[in-house]
């Protein structure tokens, strides 16, 4: 019998209506039967400061414990994120910062599926670019495989907020397969 997996949501972008956010819930409800998905949200988290991360971890916002121990309890992590300035937005680089810290960060070689949506041509390109060397810092596994680049997201998106673009959904299935098997065999 297989183990149920867990996996954490993010959306790089805290606007309602977000694109990135349709994206992780149209992720969620093509994901296998023996898959869970929690979306959370970093908006309460404070900016990273140091002084609140030393030395024991004791001082850290229990926004911060809290968006941690769910990375924690994660098989895996898919982030869904707009592209900002040609990167990261900072809101999601801050919460990652966050995350990061420590010998017992939750990130360290997680599995990581990372997609983006924008109104834009460019489909999220140079923010995925990006987050390689975080990823790589961190030692998660990142599944690269069918790359979810949603370019004119606002053409492929209904007003209920479904992926109603055919092709971008094959795409999105297949790189959730992956990601999935990817999970089952490490």
């Amino acid at each position: 019998m297989n183990k149920a997996i867990h996996l954490v949501g993010i959306s790089g972008s805290l606007r309602k209506g977000s694109f990135n956010t349709m994206l992780l819930k149209t992720a969620g409800s093509l994901l296998p039967d023996d898959v869970t998905i929690d979306i959370i949200s970093f908006a309460d988290l404070p900016v990273y400061n140091g002084d609140l991360d030393m030395p024991a971890r004791a001082a850290r916002p229990e926004s911060v414990k809290k968006f941690r121990e769910v990375l924690e309890h994660a098989d895996g992590i898919i982030i869904a994120s707009p592209e900002y300035n040609y990167s990261i937005p900072g809101g999601l680089k801050n919460a990652i910062d966050w995350a990061s810290r420590g010998e017992n960060s939750p990130l360290l070689g997680k599995h990581v599926s990372l997609m983006g949506a924008t109104q834009g041509q460019w489909g999220t390109v140079r923010m995925q670019l990006a987050f390689l060397p975080v990823f790589n810092t961190l030692k998660m596994l990142h599944i690269n495989k069918f790359e979810v680049f949603v370019s004119q997201a606002q053409k492929k998106f209904d007003a209920d907020g479904n992926l109603s673009d055919n092709d971008t959904r094959e795409i999105l299935k297949k790189h959730l397969e992956v990601f999935h098997k990817t999970i089952v065999h490490q």
